[in-house]
């Protein structure tokens, strides 16, 4: 289930679960070894580190909704409205299923909307469908109806 991607990607999960964290990382890696990942506890810590000169901008962000200090909402809003994060997709990954919130960050830009998965192999498999679908950039946003992605 190896995904080769043509560089090594810089993605960014911003989570303040630090076992959804590890979940998280162990399971990109075995989707693909070809990813640097980098963590924040939580919205301002995210901000902080795209801010920063080093590391650089990344490929690709990961948002959990429900953080302390800054949420996702807000940050999805922050990075959205940036000129320097447009390229940047934005994937939702969240236990908050709610259509209320999926619609908000619809309309907020997000490009896709995980919910959080009941097995470790169920995330393995939305990984590599984000990376499927990340392989070529995105010129469109995905429609409403791709926009949440379940396995």
């Amino acid at each position: 289930m190896d995904t080769v991607l043509p560089q090594k990607l810089s993605v960014f999960l911003a989570d303040d679960d630090a076992d959804d964290r590890l979940l998280f990382e162990e399971a990109l890696m075995e989707v693909s070894g070809h990813v640097k990942l980098i963590t924040a506890k939580n919205g301002e810590q995210l901000m902080d580190v795209l801010e920063k000169e080093s590391p650089p901008v990344p490929h690709l962000i990961f948002l959990d909704l429900n953080m302390p200090i800054k949420n996702g909402f807000q940050c999805l809003e922050q990075i959205k409205k940036d000129d320097k994060y447009t390229g940047i997709p934005v994937v939702i990954f969240s236990t908050s299923c709610q259509k209320e919130s999926i619609d908000e960050v619809y309309n907020k830009g997000a490009d896709f909307y995980i919910c959080k998965p009941d097995s470790f192999q169920k995330l393995k498999v939305l990984l590599q469908t984000v990376f499927t679908k990340n392989s070529q950039p995105l010129v469109t946003r995905p429609s409403r109806e791709e926009f949440l992605l379940m396995a």
